[in-house]
């Protein structure tokens, strides 16, 4: 009899053991680091947190968002391990967490690492390894490219002194995508836009953007008028509140920008201030494109297999 209940027991974990191994499937590979349908669904929750509005759309095109999140994620973390320790510890890391947990709107840390645990996606530590990615890239891409910067620091001076003492203030979401191999630039443009119409601008912006705010829906925040380039302005001054822009061309890259508000603020007399912001943004908006076409050159030594 007892014999026969550990024939039992064997059978029923045996039996356990091959459904889940059934239900674990390999969606794709980048070299030797494989991608499984679980690590979709738990990069889906966690994108899900950043960017709510992916709730609303199909579970095919979250497929292609997560996985896409996943590969260059791997990408960048192999890139960065070729410079990089990340077995030595980084206090930063923990005072990068707190400021991201706080630009989600979670103030209380606890909070947000219960609505990780309700989620099933990632653990503190986890995250944290994410945050670490992204800034060994940036630092990367600070060290290669910050050279290559052009700042035109007297042409700020002078919108400085030409402004008003209301100046616009634009709360923006972007789109910054190239142009694909197979798809002619019209082409590229109407599929975006058709998604923007099917699925809403924040969605499209996580399924095309090549910037870093993709995950969190394109979301750029408040951008004071006098940080904008002139052929931004132009194209902003064009397009109604929640409308979003033409393409504008950057180089080989194009820029889609919605106005997600409006406002005017009293210009307060801190000129060096508002100087030290233009130079922040612009010299972040020329690194975006550096990383951008940095990480288009080194993915082509990564060997991706897609299932």
């Amino acid at each position: 009899m007892k014999k026969f209940y550990l024939f039992i027991s064997i059978l029923v974990l045996f039996t356990s053991t091959a459904i889940a191994k059934k239900n674990v499937f390999i969606v794709s590979k980048v070299n030797d680091q494989i991608v499984t349908n679980l690590d979709i669904e738990k990069e889906a929750s966690y994108l899900k947190i950043l960017n709510p509005q992916l709730e609303k759309i199909e579970k095919d095109k979250i497929f292609k968002i997560t996985k896409n999140s996943l590969i260059n994620e791997i990408i960048r973390k192999k890139e960065t391990q070729r410079f990089f320790d990340y077995n030595k510890k980084l206090s930063i890391t923990d005072r990068i967490f707190i400021d991201f947990h706080k630009s989600l709107g979670f103030q209380d840390k606890e909070k947000f690492l219960i609505l990780l645990s309700e989620k099933k996606t990632y653990s503190e530590e986890e995250i944290k390894e994410k945050l670490k990615i992204d800034f060994f890239w940036n630092r990367i891409i600070l060290e290669k490219f910050n050279d290559l910067v052009k700042i035109d620091k007297q042409q700020f001076i002078k919108k400085i002194e030409n402004i008003n003492i209301y100046k616009n203030e634009y709360q923006l979401s972007e789109i910054f995508f190239s142009k694909d191999k197979d798809l002619s630039l019209n082409e590229k443009i109407k599929k975006i836009k058709n998604s923007i119409d099917s699925i809403g601008f924040s969605n499209t912006a996580s399924l095309f953007s090549n910037s870093e705010s993709a995950n969190i829906g394109g979301n750029i925040g408040w951008i004071p008028e006098e940080s904008l380039s002139k052929k931004i302005i132009d194209e902003l001054k064009k397009t109604k509140v929640g409308d979003y822009t033409d393409p504008i061309q950057f180089g080989s890259n194009f820029l889609i920008l919605k106005i997600e508000n409006k406002q005017q603020k009293k210009i307060q007399n801190d000129k060096e201030k508002m100087l030290e912001q233009m130079i922040e943004f612009e010299t972040n908006k020329q690194l975006n494109q550096f990383s951008n076409i940095y990480f288009n050159k080194i993915k082509i030594n990564y060997a991706i297999n897609e299932k």
